[in-house]
């Protein structure tokens, strides 16, 4: 796909994959790709555009005027849609209700699927780290580092729950399971495929994470 080491990452709902790839991307000096932005970001386009999110083919028809730029550098990560910056307003109620409809068109993914991979190939770095549901199987299924990160349901709740200080545990376990169980009808990203390799984060902090997917790293793609 390019001459720039791919690290695929996939993972559920909470288990840290936007924060441990793009810390491992910071340490390794490569490129970090945020696939979950683009379908958050098509989600935020359909509802300014006052699209109903549920109609399929409204959404597919969407496509052709979606202008998405997103930033691959770690330390200045900013996405646009057109002139808009929509790094915060992408993670609103809002959109995160809409992303699983959406999410689950396929024209919408096989559209989405290509222009990361065209982002992939345009990286000027040695190494891009890219993550999302599905990195390891569909959008990079020959990437030379393939990950799956997890971790126990329990924790992935009590580590999004920090995250979101003003919602509840509940709230906050019931939105991720329903997360979880929407995408999981798409692809399945609990499982590790054919030559993936498992981190488990259940009993490790932050960095003991990056450390072991770095491990990972280093070990695949001899860097």
């Amino acid at each position: 796909m390019t001459g720039t080491t791919v690290v695929a990452v996939d993972g559920p709902a909470g288990s840290g994959k936007s924060s441990v790839s793009k810390a491992t991307a910071r340490r390794l000096g490569w490129a970090y790709l945020d696939t979950g932005a683009a379908y958050r970001a098509l989600s935020w386009y359909v509802i300014a555009r006052r699209v109903d999110p549920t109609d399929a083919g409204a959404v597919i028809a969407s496509l052709p005027d979606f202008d998405y730029r997103i930033g691959t550098d770690p330390d200045t990560y900013h996405v646009f849609v057109g002139d808009a910056d929509v790094t915060e307003t992408i993670r609103t109620p809002e959109v995160t209700a809409a992303v699983s409809a959406i999410a689950r068109v396929p024209e919408v993914r096989a559209f989405l699927t290509g222009l990361f991979r065209d982002i992939i190939r345009h990286s000027d770095r040695d190494g891009i780290v890219v993550e999302g549901r599905d990195i390891t199987t569909v959008v990079c299924p020959d990437a030379p580092v393939r990950i799956l990160l997890t971790a126990d349901e329990a924790v992935r709740m009590a580590r999004r729950s920090a995250e979101l200080a003003d919602h509840s545990a509940a709230h906050v376990g019931e939105a991720l399971r329903r997360r979880d169980a929407a995408d999981s009808r798409v692809v399945d990203f609990m499982n590790a495929a054919d030559g993936v390799t498992t981190v488990d984060s259940t009993d490790l902090d932050f960095d003991q994470t990056v450390d072991a997917v770095i491990q990972v790293v280093q070990k695949a793609a001899h860097v």
